[in-house]
């Protein structure tokens, strides 16, 4: 060994003796204050933290640095996913070595990587789109067993393992406690096949190869949440929960086509519960049934589910698929009208709306029955 790289092996631990110092300060002194803990047991925690979590594991996976998290939320993020031994250490350091500008995305890391390495990873930008490993497309109204087979279809991944997960109770839990305001509502529900049925939001994805389940349906909620923080307040001052707005706009987006329509569905429906009566959706029937056909049949709309909102009034267990922003806003902001019925042309989507079941015969006669 030269003296050279001899004088720069003295630098650097020079360096990291700085930094530990600096850290061991404000961590024994934040320890004190909160329990007190001794020095040196204090240092070696934060010499240990300043080193590769294991220097060994190669094997990397995907971390999504939300839009707008500080280096202590990301240092958190990387501890929750084992690519570090101490968020707060992580923090420190970055502070420290003025490590800024930290950039929002998907990124590869593996618990080899050195803090620094980190840093600069963090600095230059996370995946682009095109270096996902699959993209997973979830359609609005999409309901879970679509949404599964959607995923298996696009990523390999199984699909009975993705409807496992759907009724994995301490799962469903884990979100709750980070998703409160969106998914408290769906912990009281009664009688539903999926509790998470409803909550996983229509978009597109990116899929990396080693990304779990979970991962991927975690990001679907809270895509979901990003969208009803909008809405929160709103709901909050109507008579409407979580589960019955999502209820109603998974109805709504499958009866209407247009962002009108939706509205005016949308105050039907309210028509209707006002005076007690079924909202009588065939979406619901379908469900019920657990099928997705063309037709309705009399004989289906005797089938004995809690969804069955020919027999049953009020909202139902839950939503029926996973609606769209616009169906959400048209069940918060209906078209106001005196409406009891609708039917839709069948071949020009059309929708006519009546007042009085006799009206609304009339207009299923001419424009369902009497099709050429």
């Amino acid at each position: 060994m030269d003296r050279k790289e001899k004088k720069s092996r003295r630098s650097q631990r020079r360096k990291e003796d700085r930094v530990v110092g600096r850290i061991v300060t404000i961590v024994v002194l934040t320890l004190v204050i909160v329990g007190g803990v001794f020095g040196f047991s204090t240092y070696r925690y934060v010499t240990s933290s300043l080193k590769p979590l294991d220097a060994s594991n190669k094997e990397t996976i995907v971390v999504n640095i939300p839009s707008g998290s500080s280096n202590k939320a990301i240092g958190e993020i990387l501890e929750s996913d084992k690519i570090i031994k101490s968020g707060m250490v992580f923090n420190y350091y970055t502070k420290f070595n003025n490590l800024s500008n930290f950039q929002a995305g998907k990124y590869k890391m593996s618990p080899s990587m050195t803090l620094d390495e980190i840093g600069e990873l963090l600095q230059n930008g996370g995946l682009a789109a095109d270096q996902a490993d699959a993209r997973v497309t979830v359609p609005e109204g999409y309901d879970i067993s679509q949404i599964a087979e959607t995923v298996a279809k696009a990523t390999g991944l199984d699909k009975k393992d993705f409807l496992d997960l759907m009724e994995d109770e301490q799962f469903f839990n884990s979100l709750l406690e980070k998703y409160p305001d969106l998914l408290t509502d769906a912990s009281k529900a009664k009688g539903v096949r999926y509790r998470l049925e409803g909550y996983l939001f229509p978009a597109t994805y990116d899929y990396y190869e080693g990304m779990s389940l979970e991962a991927l349906v975690t990001e679907m909620v809270n895509t979901t949440n990003n969208v009803l923080a909008n809405y929160y307040d709103k709901i909050k001052a109507s008579d409407l929960n979580v589960q019955e707005v999502l209820a109603l706009a998974s109805l709504v987006e499958k009866e209407g086509q247009s962002e009108e329509d939706r509205k005016k569905i949308a105050q039907v429906f309210f028509n209707r519960l006002k005076v007690d009566m079924p909202l009588q959706s065939d979406i619901s029937i379908l469900y019920a049934l657990g099928e997705h056909k063309e037709m309705v049949y009399y004989k289906d709309l005797e089938v004995d589910s809690p969804y069955n909102l020919y027999k049953n009034t009020g909202y139902g267990p839950g939503p029926f698929n996973s609606p769209s922003e616009q169906a959400i806003d048209a069940v918060l902001n209906p078209i106001p009208n005196d409406y009891y019925y609708f039917v839709a042309d069948i071949d020009t989507q059309k929708v006519y709306y009546a007042e009085t079941l006799d009206e609304h015969n009339r207009l299923v006669e001419e424009y369902v029955n009497n099709r050429e």
